[in-house]
C-alpha cells in the first residue's frame, strides 16, 4: 500500500502520450495488490507481479517506484521454497532487470554500474527470503523435537510407573502371600485342637499372633520406602541370612521344612540377598497351597560361591498338573523370574520324576543389578 500510494504521482507520466493516461494505474494496481496474497499463494504472487512488470516494460512504459514489488515477491517466494525454485526465480528477475535497464526508454538513465548495483540487491533479496525460510526451518525443527522428547519423558514416564506398579505388586503379593498361607494353616491347627489340646492350640494361635505382627512390621517397612526416597532410617529388607528364620516359621506351623546352605558366607549385595529370600519364601508358599496332604518332606539347599548363588526347593507332595497350571500363571513363579530375569540369571520350575516339584534358580553376583 505504501508503495502503490508512492507511485501515485509519477504513474501517469511513466506511460508515453500515445497510449491511454489509465494504463500507469492499472500497471500499479497489477503489480501492488497481489503482495497481500503473499502468505497464501507466494509463487502465484511472485509470477503475477513478474509478468506484469515484464509486459508494462515490453510495451514501452518506464520503469517506476512499484516495480520494486517484484523484489518484496522474490523475497517472500525465496522465504518459503527451496533453491529449486528460489534460484530460477532470481534468475528471471535479473533478467527482467537486464531487459529493463537495456531498453530504449530506461537508457538515458541507467549505468552499468547501477545494473549491477540492482542484481545485487536482487541477489541479496532471495538471500535474505532463503535466511528467513532456514530460521523458520530450524524453529521448526527445534519445536518437533522439544514435541518428541516430551511424548517420549511421558512415555518413559509410563513405563516407570508400570514397573514400579508390578514391583510392588510382586512385593506385596510375596508378603501377604506367604504370611497368610502361614495363618492359615496355623488357625487349621488350632481349630483342630482347641477341644483335645488346648495347651497346643493357644501355642498355634500365638504363633499366628506373631506371624501376623512380623507380616505387618514388613509391610511397613516396605511401605515406608515406596513413601520417600530416604531408606536411610528403614528397617532393613529381609535377605539370605533370615532364610533360616523364615525356614523355622513354617516348621512352627507344622511344615515339614529343612534348610541346608552351603558354601561361602561372604555378604552378598542388598538386593541380590533380597531376591534369594522372595524366591525361597514364594516357593515354600507356592508348596504350602499346591503340594497336597501326602506331603512329608520340603528341602531348600542353598549353594553360595564367588559367582554366583544357586537356590533349589524340593518337595515330595503330590502337586497336581491343575494346581501346576493356576502356580505358572499367578504371581509367585512370574514373580520369581523377574527376580531372576533382574540378574541375569536362570530358573526351572516343573515336576520331579516320580513325585513332587523343584524349583531350582541360580542367580550371578555380577548380574546386571547386583
Amino acid at each position: 500500500m505504501v508503495v502503490f500510494v508512492y507511485n501515485l504521482p509519477i504513474q501517469f507520466s511513466s506511460v508515453p502520450e500515445d497510449m491511454w493516461p489509465g494504463l500507469g494505474l492499472l500497471f500499479s494496481v497489477g503489480l501492488c495488490a497481489p503482495y497481500l496474497l503473499r502468505h497464501r499463494r507466494p509463487l502465484t504472487v511472485f509470477v503475477t507481479i513478474s509478468l506484469v512488470a515484464a509486459v508494462h516494460l515490453a510495451i514501452g512504459v518506464e520503469m517506476m517506484i512499484a516495480d520494486v514489488m517484484v523484489l518484496f515477491a522474490l523475497c517472500a517466494l525465496s522465504s518459503r521454497f527451496r533453491w529449486h525454485i528460489s534460484v530460477p526465480a532470481t534468475t528471471a528477475v535479473i533478467i527482467i532487470l537486464i531487459f529493463a535497464t537495456s531498453a530504449p526508454v530506461n537508457a538515458g538513465y541507467m549505468s552499468v554500474g547501477d545494473v549491477g548495483v540492482l542484481i545485487a540487491i536482487t541477489v541479496w533479496t532471495s538471500t535474505w527470503g532463503a535466511l528467513v525460510r532456514v530460521r523458520r526451518d530450524h524453529e521448526h525443527t527445534l519445536r518437533e523435537r522439544a514435541e518428541q522428547l516430551e511424548r517420549e519423558a511421558q512415555v518413559q514416564q509410563q513405563i516407570v510407573a508400570a514397573q514400579e506398579r508390578e514391583r510392588i505388586a510382586r512385593e506385596l503379593h510375596d508378603v501377604v502371600s506367604h504370611s497368610l498361607s502361614v495363618v492359615s494353616v496355623l488357625a487349621d491347627g488350632a481349630a483342630a485342637s482347641v477341644d483335645s489340646q488346648p495347651a497346643k492350640a493357644k501355642t498355634a494361635m500365638e504363633d499366628v499372633r506373631d506371624t501376623g505382627r512380623s507380616a505387618l512390621r514388613e509391610m511397613r517397612t516396605m511401605l515406608g520406602v515406596l513413601r520417600t526416597d530416604d531408606s536411610a532410617d528403614a528397617a532393613p529388607q529381609p535377605g539370605i541370612d533370615q532364610l533360616r528364620q523364615l525356614v523355622a516359621e513354617s516348621q512352627t506351623a507344622g511344615f515339614p521344612a529343612t534348610l541346608d546352605h552351603r558354601g561361602e558366607r561372604s555378604p552378598l549385595p542388598e538386593g541380590l540377598s533380597l531376591a534369594v529370600y522372595r524366591i525361597v519364601q514364594e516357593a515354600l508358599t507356592n508348596v504350602r497351597k499346591h503340594a497336597g496332604t501326602q506331603l512329608t518332606e520340603v528341602h531348600v539347599r542353598v549353594d553360595q560361591t564367588s559367582d554366583q548363588v544357586a537356590i533349589r526347593i524340593t518337595d515330595n507332595g503330590n502337586s497336581t498338573s491343575a494346581n501346576h497350571e493356576r502356580q505358572k500363571n499367578g504371581h509367585g513363579l512370574v514373580g520369581m523370574r523377574e527376580r531372576v530375569s533382574a540378574y541375569d540369571g536362570t530358573l526351572h520350575a516343573g515336576f520331579r520324576r516320580h513325585h513332587g516339584f523343584e524349583v531350582h534358580a541360580v542367580l550371578p553376583i555380577g548380574g546386571r543389578r547386583s
